[in-house]
């Protein structure tokens, strides 16, 4: 990180078939070793799966599944006195997006389906209904800053 100046964000370009950012970046996300033209092909194919699976328009899905597991809370270390504390914060908009694709991402692929593209249409599918493991991981990120809200007095 440069001490002179903040980073550049960069533009991220719509995708090619759904034209939607958020879908780009989520691409990106699952992009392995620079392998891009697969990680298109893993999350349009689940994608696909997702339209067969379910009825109504999959990018609706996903947006809903993405916030079921965005965290609105989270806990960060916070050294006061020789003693560390675990202080609730709200997280920024951005962060909580990259959150919910690292948790989705992670969770799909330690489900038990064959392929990459099961698992993260199984993944996407259980998200926008409100359960499976990245909607779990976002309930513990929140009852850990719930049963730490006593320290958030030591905000900054």
């Amino acid at each position: 990180m440069s001490r002179r100046h903040r980073a550049v964000k960069r533009e991220i370009l719509p995708d090619a078939k759904f034209g939607d950012v958020v879908v780009s970046k989520f691409i990106n996300s699952v992009m392995f070793d620079g392998k891009k033209s697969v990680a298109e092909r893993i999350v349009y194919g689940a994608f696909d799966l997702m339209a067969s699976r379910a009825s109504g328009d999959v990018v609706r899905s996903f947006h809903d599944a993405l916030d079921n597991v965005k965290p609105h809370l989270e806990v960060r270390s916070r050294r006061v006195g020789g003693a560390t504390y675990q202080v609730p914060m709200e997280v920024r908009s951005d962060r909580a997006q990259a959150l919910a694709f690292r948790w989705i991402i992670q969770n799909a692929r330690s489900r038990s389906e064959n392929t990459m593209v099961e698992r993260l249409s199984g993944e996407l599918l259980d998200a926008s209904n409100n359960r499976g493991g990245a909607v779990k991981k976002r309930e513990d990120t929140h009852r850990m800053a719930e049963a730490n809200r006593a320290f958030s007095h030591y905000r900054w």
